[in-house]
């Protein structure tokens, strides 16, 4: 019979199980830190992340920031190269056009189906959005208007209840402002009766009305992205400075 082993107390499973939830929760936070950075447009494409200076930049462990790099790649914000490096997605040509008609397929039916079900749905915070997006127009805060512009079709897949919906939204907006940090040319973020116009077609109940004006916001812009021409690259090095202003504490 083995003896000096027992099994462990109640106590210790409890403290794994903490740990794992503090765990959890940094990699979200960090994971929404960096995609914070995408959609104000802080975030080079095609930068090379390292766990090393992620590590460093959050003061978290590897491990953390391994679980973060792995769930980002799976999203399609990360990609994982043949030798193991990371980098930033970097949308060619192609794939911004197909990703935009993607969202052609989906946006227009997404505001079509809300109106349809005004009756169930409250707007009070998508019309506090976009009391957000016009007060950071007034100051003049273009990286925090880009972000909340990208949010914007977020807080409409929300509405749907639609868990997947909402997924594939993220990684497809995250994708489109790398895309826009590439090729748009534009120094609007979204025009600013746009989103409105869309908000109050949707609770007014007008379902096609609303596809109409979202179909025509997602050709606006695709018109604004120059796909023949690229802009001057952000430097990774700015972007790990402004990620670092506010650590997560794992």
């Amino acid at each position: 019979m083995c003896t000096g082993w027992s099994a462990p107390s109640t106590d210790v499973g409890i403290e794994m199980d903490e740990m794992k939830k503090t765990r959890g929760q940094a990699e979200q936070q960090i994971r929404l830190r960096i995609l914070q950075a995408i959609f104000e447009q802080r975030m080079p494409a095609g930068a090379r992340l390292t766990e090393k200076t992620l590590a460093e930049t959050f003061e978290v462990s590897r491990t953390i920031i391994r679980q973060t790099i792995a769930r980002l790649a799976q999203d399609g914000i990360l990609v994982k190269a043949p030798s193991g490096a990371t980098y930033v997605a970097s949308p060619s040509r192609r794939e911004v056009r197909q990703l935009l008609a993607v969202r052609r397929m989906i946006e227009p039916e997404v505001v079509k189906s809300l109106a349809n079900a005004t009756g169930n749905l409250t707007f009070a915070e998508l019309y506090s959005h976009l009391e957000e997006e016009d007060r950071a127009r007034q100051l003049g805060d273009r990286g925090t208007l880009v972000r909340l512009t990208g949010e914007f079709h977020l807080h409409l897949a929300r509405l749907t209840g639609n868990e997947i919906l909402v997924r594939l939204m993220t990684e497809l907006q995250a994708l489109v402002c790398l895309a826009i940090v590439l090729y748009a040319s534009g120094d609007e973020a979204c025009p600013e009766d746009e989103h409105r116009r869309i908000v109050e077609a949707v609770a007014g109940g007008d379902g096609p009305s609303a596809a109409k004006l979202m179909i025509h916001h997602l050709n606006h812009i695709e018109k604004d992205l120059k796909l023949d021409e690229r802009k001057p690259k952000v430097q990774i090095s700015e972007t790990l400075d402004w990620l670092s202003r506010r650590n997560v504490v794992a």
